[in-house]
């Protein structure tokens, strides 16, 4: 189901999501994981599963400090869908540049740019949206054909 205004609850969602990009930037996992739901679920590249804001904020916490220190994150809604006016689903592209280097699971392709697919499940509360499912999945670099 659309937003019928089709303004108020995209833009939320999209100020949400680069909210996330300026954090990262600032290797700030506090404010990375604010918009995280309490009891939300979380599935890193690597296929691990985390549950609850606490996990999410330091499973960020270690990658800000070591791995990723330094990078920078381009999230980019691929496409956004309203399944109930408080329940939205955001297909996101994610970028990383600056890395140390990347975690099994994800491939760095020839321009240097480390590729990843994430799912989130977003529940509206009140005015806020909250992320209660965050899925990332490594992108496979293109290899050139021969």
């Amino acid at each position: 189901m659309a937003d019928p205004q089709g303004t108020s609850d995209q833009v939320a969602i999209e100020s949400l999501v680069a909210s996330l990009d300026a954090a990262w930037a600032k290797g700030d996992a506090d404010a990375f994981a604010a918009h995280f739901a309490g009891d939300g679920g979380f599935t890193n590249v690597l296929g691990m599963v985390y549950f609850g804001r606490e996990a999410f904020r330091s499973r960020h916490d270690a990658i800000f400090k070591t791995v990723f220190k330094g990078s920078t994150s381009k999230l980019s809604i691929a496409k956004l869908w309203f399944v109930r006016p408080d329940v939205a689903i955001a297909d996101v592209d994610a970028e990383i540049r600056g890395f140390a280097a990347l975690p099994p699971g994800m491939q760095a392709g020839a321009d240097g740019v480390g590729r990843s697919k994430l799912l989130l499940v977003l529940l509206k509360d009140g005015s806020d949206w909250w992320i209660t499912a965050y899925h990332n999945v490594g992108v496979a670099a293109l290899r050139p054909k021969p």
